[in-house]
């Protein structure tokens, strides 16, 4: 999968495995630049509404989930830079399901 420059790699294995009850799913993945940078993301799929202008947007759960990631992230060993939240893509912008 490429993205903004990055080549984002599947890597299905982890010291341990981020779970929390706002989260679907999560995943680490690594990322490699164009400058030869390599990253490692945590990747959190939930299916709270993560754009700030719909009417369903909780800050709190995000912000709940985003504490709890951010805990994680900086308790893993296995060199996990940093985490992203998405939604599964059955409910991205211009989805008819």
């Amino acid at each position: 999968m490429k993205e903004g420059g990055w080549t984002l790699n599947y890597q299905g294995f982890s010291a341990m495995t981020f779970t929390h009850p706002l989260a679907r799913d999560a995943k680490v993945w690594s990322t490699a630049g164009t400058k030869g940078k390599a990253r490692r993301l945590l990747v959190i799929v939930t299916r709270l509404i993560l754009d700030k202008e719909d009417e369903r947007y909780k800050p709190k759960h995000i912000e709940r989930l985003s504490v709890a990631a951010k805990e994680w992230v900086e308790a893993d060993e296995t060199g996990i830079n940093d985490f992203m939240l998405i939604n599964r893509p059955k409910k991205w912008v211009g989805d008819k399901d």
